[in-house]
């Protein structure tokens, strides 16, 4: 049985590169699933930041509506699979005019489809609750949406880490 992590943080918490060691850490086979599908030039430019912070042996898929796919087509092939962000995975579905109850029921199979998958399972996430209110209607749906979906995934993980400043708190679990 793999074993679920669950790393979040806010912007620029170091939640990333610490998920990026561990996998490093637990073997050198590892699947970077990427979700951004965001085409302007500054995010062009975090993806090629992120892209040169992994060692170029990792394989790579980029998937932003359906990363359960994603997922099931990594099954046996890696040791560890590095998911890199449900905040963005949940901006894309909310671009794609999903519903609320629509991008519910996907973040619940993603949760499900991560037991399913042999390789250990890193996931990380955006912290939204911390911060102030969104003045708009989009912004406080995408803030309920993901801090929503940071509680099913701290439920179902075997060890949930809180980055804060650069430094991983572990509130759940622990290797």
């Amino acid at each position: 049985m793999n074993r679920f992590t669950f790393v979040f943080g806010g912007v620029r918490s170091g939640k990333s590169g610490y998920a990026l060691n561990m996998a490093k850490s637990i073997s050198d086979d590892v699947l970077y699933i990427a979700t951004s599908t965001f085409e302007d030039e500054e995010m062009r430019e975090r993806i090629k930041r992120h892209r040169d912070s992994r060692p170029a042996s990792w394989g790579l898929i980029e998937e932003g509506l359906d990363i359960g796919k994603a997922l099931r087509a990594a099954d046996e092939r890696y040791k560890v699979v590095l998911v890199d962000c449900l905040g963005v995975f949940i901006s894309n579905l909310l671009c794609n005019n999903l519903a609320e109850a629509e991008i519910e029921e996907r973040v619940t199979r993603l949760a499900r489809s991560i037991r399913e998958v042999e390789a250990d399972i890193i996931v990380v996430s955006n912290e939204v609750g911390c911060g102030l209110v969104p003045d708009n209607p989009l912004g406080r749906q995408f803030r309920d949406l993901v801090g929503l979906a940071n509680q099913m995934m701290s439920k179902e993980a075997d060890e949930v880490v809180f980055m804060q400043a650069g430094i991983p708190v572990t509130i759940k679990g622990g290797r």
